[in-house]
């Protein structure tokens, strides 16, 4: 006999936001197990890296990293390491030290210990260094890690990852708007207008890839030429091949607009973004695959 095929779907309060899961497989179990397994994949995720938890990891590294170098955990590596590919590539545009400058508008928690060097001119130092066996040391004063613009995409990863190795044939995975998803059919999404919160621009289906969203009012992106926030794009959504990827470009596509067109290229992704004019801009890999809204 075949076996019979079942589908859940469940959300849960996680990351700042409401998080749904979806997976298809064999009926019974393993799908609700899946689908928890998923769960504390994302809630690892965000005891790893909250920036408000003193006991976390990014914790630890705001706390001692500018004293010794900080052990942690092979997910937080793993995120720093992506960040700082990302901060070289994108020439210091993208760089997850701007704590301080997040505290002292209000966007996160606490006092800013320093006031916050200028970037250097070349990517040559994002504020911190990844040294072997895990550790991880801050290389000037004043440095804070905030990993707010890269590890919702991260735990969208982890989450699908985890249903895969539980056999799901179809999974979702869905951050407050962060979502990725593989599987035959895809998954149909609206693109929220940022101007308007119940309106969309568009509408495109996720097949084995992801898709991240970043404005409308949502925390302060901060352009780090400037130390303080972006102003080029209202808001912006990108697919990449991870959640990660997703979620990291949104950030500079809102910091850079058009400008941000070498970075999408270099990591195979695409991108559509409103501008401060409330002008629509789709890159071509994207243009024959969004059904606009009428």
């Amino acid at each position: 006999m075949r076996p019979v095929s079942g589908s859940a779907r469940r959300a849960r309060p996680l990351l700042g936001t409401f998080v749904e899961i979806a997976a298809d497989g064999r009926s019974g179990a393993s799908i609700h197990e899946a689908i928890d397994a998923a769960f504390e994949a994302v809630a690892r995720v965000h005891r790893l890296m909250s920036f408000h938890d003193p006991s976390s990891d990014l914790g630890r590294l705001n706390r001692e990293a500018r004293r010794r170098a900080v052990i942690v955990h092979p997910w937080t590596y793993a995120v720093l390491r992506a960040a700082l590919d990302l901060h070289r590539a994108s020439d210091g545009l993208f760089d997850v030290t701007v704590a301080p400058v997040l505290q002292r508008l209000g966007r996160l928690p606490g006092e800013p210990r320093a006031c916050r060097p200028a970037p250097p001119p070349a990517a040559t130092d994002a504020g911190f260094e990844l040294l072997s066996a895990g550790r991880v040391r801050f290389r000037r004063p004043g440095v804070m890690i905030d990993l707010g613009g890269v590890a919702k995409g991260f735990a969208v990863d982890r989450a699908l990852a985890t249903l895969r190795r539980h056999g799901m044939t179809r999974g979702l995975v869905n951050a407050g708007g962060d979502l990725a998803a593989f599987g035959a059919a895809g998954e149909l999404v609206a693109l929220r207008d940022p101007r308007h919160a119940a309106a969309v621009l568009g509408q495109v289906t996720v097949r084995n890839e992801a898709l991240a969203s970043s404005g409308g009012g949502e925390a302060a992106i901060i352009d780090p030429r400037r130390a303080a926030p972006a102003g080029a794009v209202r808001g912006a959504t990108v697919r990449a091949r991870s959640c990660l990827l997703a979620d990291a470009l949104t950030k500079l596509v809102m910091i850079a607009g058009e400008a941000a067109g070498p970075m999408l290229t270099r990591y195979g992704a695409s991108a559509l973004f409103l501008s401060a004019r409330g002008e629509i801009h789709v890159t071509r890999e994207w243009s024959a695959r969004v059904r606009r809204a009428s």
